[in-house]
């Protein structure tokens, strides 16, 4: 049974390794982010792929600086690495050291969104599909061959927790039907277009806030791009407030006035149309709904203008 060392560290990467598991692949080491302290009382914090690991009684890694420190990891020797958001760039010298060299699941259809947060992107973008790329690694980020890929489509509604669920179960599916192929060497793997290449960097703290500028729908789809994380969010009244949900509606104004108030939701106008705000968080509060925000004081009043 080949051996298999598996990168990882969040959720993504968690449910990857756990289908693997259950599947029965013969997973040797696991590697993963060092832990972190966090809240007020600094706790120390494992990685979900940690937790995933300790349950089923394998060996976890955790080298602070990997371009460094990898010997821990190739003493085990693996026939093949397979990684998944690890957070780290990874030395060609490990990259080459397997038989089988070292795997990437990724969470875009290569070319496209290249990078760390390509689901974000890809609904931010309006993208009516999205998918999972299984591809070689090499020293430039995400630019390896192509192994496989699985395409699955965005809906309208979906914000990033469908289309993260989505991605996971996709991505462990594909990887599990691919290894064999891999060992069988019956895959030729194809160079991704340079011409069709796009970024997806991380997600800014600047990238969060929305602008009414632009249009009912791109402000429709920023929102649930980033839901339930970032959040997306504006300034008003020298206060900034959490958005988590919006409609589309069809109201004319100066992009940010404030065009209504109500239960039935706060109209803004935008570059084209309106939107209407559903779930926000005011600053120092819970999230609420708009109809339980009206209820008490409401700062919203028509005829005032929201900053970008």
């Amino acid at each position: 049974m080949k051996r298999i060392v598996f990168m990882g560290t969040p959720e993504f990467a968690a449910y990857i390794l756990k289908y693997m598991i259950v599947e029965g692949l013969n997973i040797v080491a696991v590697v993963t982010q060092p832990d972190k302290k966090v809240g007020r009382k600094q706790e120390i914090k494992f990685s979900e792929v940690k937790e995933v690991a300790i349950d089923n009684e394998i060996d976890v890694l955790q080298p602070i600086n990997i371009m460094k420190e990898y010997d821990c990891i190739t003493s085990y020797e693996p026939d093949i690495i397979v990684t998944a958001a690890y957070g780290q760039m990874i030395p060609m010298e490990l990259i080459e050291f397997p038989k089988y060299k070292c795997i990437n699941v990724h969470g875009s259809l290569l070319p496209k969104y290249r990078g760390g947060a390509p689901i974000h992107r890809a609904i931010k973008n309006g993208d009516k599909e999205t998918g999972v790329t299984i591809m070689h690694m090499e020293k430039k980020m995400d630019s390896g061959d192509i192994i496989s890929q699985e395409s699955f489509a965005i809906k309208y509604e979906d914000t990033l927790l469908e289309v993260y669920d989505n991605m996971k179960k996709v991505g462990a599916k594909l990887l599990i039907s691919t290894l064999p192929l891999i060992y069988d060497e019956s895959i030729n793997p194809q160079k991704q277009d340079a011409d069709l290449v796009t970024y997806s960097p991380n997600v800014s703290r600047e990238d969060e806030f929305l602008n009414f500028e632009n249009s009912s729908l791109e402000i429709y789809n920023h929102v649930r791009a980033y839901n339930p994380f970032p959040n997306t969010c504006f300034k008003f009244n020298d206060k900034v407030f959490k958005v988590f949900k919006v409609i589309e509606s069809e109201g004319i104004g100066t992009p940010g006035e404030i065009l209504s108030s109500d239960k039935e939701g706060i109209e803004i106008a935008c570059g084209i149309n309106s939107i209407k705000l559903v779930e926000f968080q005011v600053p120092g509060k819970k999230r609420t709904t708009v109809d339980s925000y009206i209820n008490g004081k409401n700062e919203f009043e028509k005829g005032k203008i929201i900053g970008g």
